[in-house]
C-alpha cells in the first residue's frame, strides 16, 4: 500500500522548537540557528493574552515542519481599552509544499478582534500584502542625529538596568516594559526634564548588506514622538559617549525639531484589524525578540 504524506495546519508547540529552529536556519540566510534559538526560548516565557498561540502556526508533514509562520500576540491599551495585536513574524514555506501556504495565513489571521502588524515587508511583498487586505501605517524612517538637537536646560537621562525597581515618575507598568526590554539587549532610557519623566527604548541596529549605516539606533518605544524631540539633545549626547550617532524612528514624512533624513526606501510597515498601531511603539515585537 502506497503511503500517503499527511499534511495538517497546527498550533506550533514547546516540543516542536527544535525542528522550527532547523527549518528557519535552513530557510533564512545570514540567520544562525542560535538566533532563532534565543528568540524562540523568549518566546517560550513571555506574556501571551489568553486563548492565543504562543509560538503560531506550522505545516506539519508526517510529524516535521515544513513551513512556519510566527505569531507574537500582545495585549496593549488602545484609548482606554485592552486590544490584541499580533505581529506576523518569519513566514516560510519548503518550496515542495508552497500549495499548502495559504493554510497557514487563513489561520493565523482568523480573528477578527485582532489588530495584525506586518513591520518587516521586503520591497516585492508590498503589493501582495495590501492585496491582502493590510494598509500602511508607517510609510518611512527617519534618520535622525540627535546630538545635533540642543539640550533643553534641566534634562537628565538615566539608565534602566534589567532588574531596576520602581522608577519614581514612571506607573509600574512602564517600568515592568523598561526593563523587560533592557533584558533583551534593548537600551532603555528614562528622561527627566523640567515637564515631568519620560521613558525610551532603543535596539541596536545591525548593518545590513546592500546599505550604509552609521552606528545607529532603532526606536522602539516611548509615548509620543513629542517627547523624543524633547530629549532629542540629551539622548544624543548620552549615545554619542556609546558610541552611536543616529536613530531611526518610524515616520510618515520629515520631523520637525529633528536634523536628519527621511526616506520611503524602507521601513514601510502594515497593519490589518480594528486598531490601527502607533507610531514610536514597536515594543514586544520580532525586533526585540529577536533581534533587527
Amino acid at each position: 500500500m502506497t503511503h500517503r504524506p499527511m499534511i495538517r495546519c497546527r498550533e506550533i508547540t514547546a516540543s516542536d522548537v527544535d525542528a522550527i529552529a532547523d527549518l528557519l536556519t535552513r530557510g533564512f540566510a545570514g540567520r544562525s540557528r542560535d538566533y532563532w534559538m534565543q528568540g524562540l526560548r523568549r518566546q517560550a516565557v513571555r506574556d501571551v493574552p489568553q486563548g492565543y498561540p504562543r509560538f503560531g502556526y506550522m505545516l506539519d508533514h508526517d510529524g516535521m515542519p515544513v513551513g512556519v509562520l510566527l505569531l507574537l500576540y500582545t495585549a496593549r491599551d488602545s484609548g482606554g481599552e485592552t486590544s490584541i495585536h499580533c505581529n506576523l513574524s518569519s513566514w516560510l514555506v519548503e518550496p515542495a509544499f508552497r500549495n499548502y501556504a495559504p493554510m497557514l495565513t487563513k489561520i493565523a489571521q482568523r480573528h477578527k478582534e485582532v489588530t495584525y502588524l506586518n513591520i518587516s515587508p521586503a520591497t516585492w511583498t508590498w503589493p501582495i500584502i495590501e492585496a491582502q487586505g493590510f494598509k500602511p501605517y508607517c510609510k518611512g524612517l527617519f534618520f535622525s542625529v540627535p546630538a545635533l538637537t540642543p539640550a533643553t536646560s534641566g534634562t537628565t537621562v538615566e539608565i534602566v538596568a534589567p532588574d531596576a525597581t520602581p522608577i519614581e515618575g514612571l506607573a509600574a507598568g512602564e517600568v515592568a516594559l523598561l526593563t523587560r526590554h533592557a533584558a533583551c539587549g534593548c537600551l532603555s532610557l528614562v528622561c527627566r526634564t523640567p515637564n515631568g519623566a519620560f521613558p525610551f527604548i532603543l535596539l541596536p541596529m545591525r548593518i545590513r548588506r546592500g546599505w550604509i549605516a552609521p552606528p545607529a539606533m532603532q526606536l522602539i518605544y516611548c509615548r509620543d514622538v513629542a517627547d523624543f524631540v524633547t530629549c532629542a539633545g540629551a539622548i544624543g549626547a548620552l549615545l554619542l559617549r556609546r558610541g552611536k550617532i543616529s536613530v531611526l524612528l518610524d515616520s510618515n514624512g520629515p520631523l520637525p525639531g529633528l536634523i536628519g533624513l527621511y526616506t520611503e526606501k524602507r521601513g514601510r510597515k502594515y497593519f490589518r484589524g480594528p486598531h490601527p498601531p502607533r507610531l514610536a511603539d514597536l515594543s514586544d515585537t520580532e525586533l526585540v525578540l529577536y533581534g533587527p
